[in-house]
């Protein structure tokens, strides 16, 4: 019976019907097509959650009992949210391609600025998400035209667009579209190399890792991590090095601890942590990187996270307790962090502190929290174990979040 189909079977039928091939299916979830034959062989063990949505996803499909079986409507929006309105500009922008006209000279100077006030608002702004998806599509365009046009500035340009696509980043991300976060990754990369500019290169990469992370490519995300080091440190000890450098270099050495505690490495994630807090500790209190955030108070909710990945809650709660949210200046980045702290009870089934981080955390940005596959996991489950007497509280938070009650 069709009911009793095992979940790689189900997809095997619903990727034929759609008329994929493993091959395109497995570059759609970012996975190999060895892995996707695995998968519908029975030959693997089924998907964890966050792979099953990007499976439903990829193959059109509204709800996960399409996959799962298990005869109950599963929304895929209830897990991931829905796409932002403005993706489709935002996705149009990135695949304009056409040439800019010719004679047509471009301000570089006034859209780096334009960067930077955009940067500014990503960072100041609880509906961020809507905010970037106003500011960059224009962005975009101007800045992919002012790359491609020949003359001096082109290298200026080249680094700039780099930029812009770091931006991208933040906004494509828990977009349940993985080809399109590849996409921004890959380019600001490339543009960052075509500039020649270590710097750049060390920026791209940490948004890079990231997704490499996200996709279990642990190896992959260190060997970046450790290449983009490489090439920053014969500049590390130079008076004239902005402290950016030293910015991202912490920032790398970040991302390294929350690849090893995504991966359940205790003692190698706490020592990169220790290196990234070296330099944090180094760049002094009032210091911050724009686009990553790395500072102080950055690296005290870094512990946070690694102490809920590596299932030590005892950890990530002391971590907790030393530090005030309100020092995170980046809005949604401070909402973020009240989502890991949330966590860190969740593994104590202390449900009302659950709550209440996160109604904190909806009201810090709400588009955080709309968009954060954790937070939503968390609603679900206090969906169906609610604090005592807290019930109506939970089905209004999650409606004000998008989670159907």
């Amino acid at each position: 019976m069709e009911d009793q189909a095992p979940i790689g079977l189900r997809i095997k039928r619903h990727r034929e019907r759609a008329g994929i091939s493993q091959r395109v299916l497995a570059d759609r979830v970012n996975r190999s097509t060895d892995w996707v034959k695995q998968v519908e062989n029975g030959r693997m063990q089924p998907p964890k959650l966050p792979m099953l949505l990007a499976i439903a996803d990829a193959l059109g499909l509204a709800d996960l009992a399409e996959l799962t079986g298990n005869g109950h409507a599963v929304s895929v929006n209830l897990y991931a949210g829905e796409k932002h309105a403005a993706l489709g500009d935002v996705q149009a922008a990135l695949t304009d391609f056409r040439r800019p006209p010719a004679g047509r000279s471009h301000n570089v100077a006034h859209i780096a600025e334009r960067l930077r006030a955009a940067w500014e608002v990503r960072h100041s702004s609880p509906d961020h998400r809507t905010q970037l998806g106003t500011i960059l599509p224009s962005l975009i365009r101007d800045a992919q035209a002012a790359a491609r046009t020949p003359g001096p500035h082109r290298r200026e340009a080249r680094r700039v667009l780099a930029g812009v696509y770091q931006l991208a980043d933040f906004y494509v991300a828990y977009q349940r579209d993985a080809a399109l976060v590849w996409m921004v990754a890959d380019r600001a990369l490339n543009e960052a190399y075509e500039a020649d500019d270590p710097y750049l290169i060390a920026c791209s990469t940490w948004a890079m890792v990231q997704a490499l992370r996200d996709s279990g490519r642990w190896e992959e995300a260190l060997d970046q991590i450790d290449a983009s080091t490489e090439l920053l440190t014969p500049y590390l000890d130079r008076d004239e090095t902005p402290d950016d450098w030293r910015g991202i270099v912490g920032a790398l050495e970040a991302e390294a601890a929350l690849v090893h505690g995504r991966r359940g490495r205790h003692g190698d994630a706490w020592a990169a942590w220790d290196r990234a807090d070296r330099w944090a500790q180094a760049l002094g209190p009032d210091y911050r990187h724009v686009q990553t955030s790395f500072s102080q108070a950055i690296q005290t909710a870094n512990a946070v996270t690694l102490g809920v990945d590596l299932r030590r809650s005892g950890e990530a709660l002391r971590a907790a307790r030393d530090l005030d949210a309100a020092a995170i200046p980046s809005v949604p980045r401070r909402s973020r962090h009240l989502i890991e702290v949330a966590r860190a009870y969740d593994q104590r089934d202390e449900h009302a502190a659950v709550l209440a981080l996160l109604d904190s955390s909806q009201r810090t940005a709400p588009e955080t929290i709309s968009y954060n596959g954790f937070a939503r996991q968390l609603l679900l489950g206090l969906l169906k174990k609610p604090p005592a007497g807290m019930s109506k509280d939970v089905r209004q938070l999650c409606q004000r979040v998008g989670v159907a009650a």
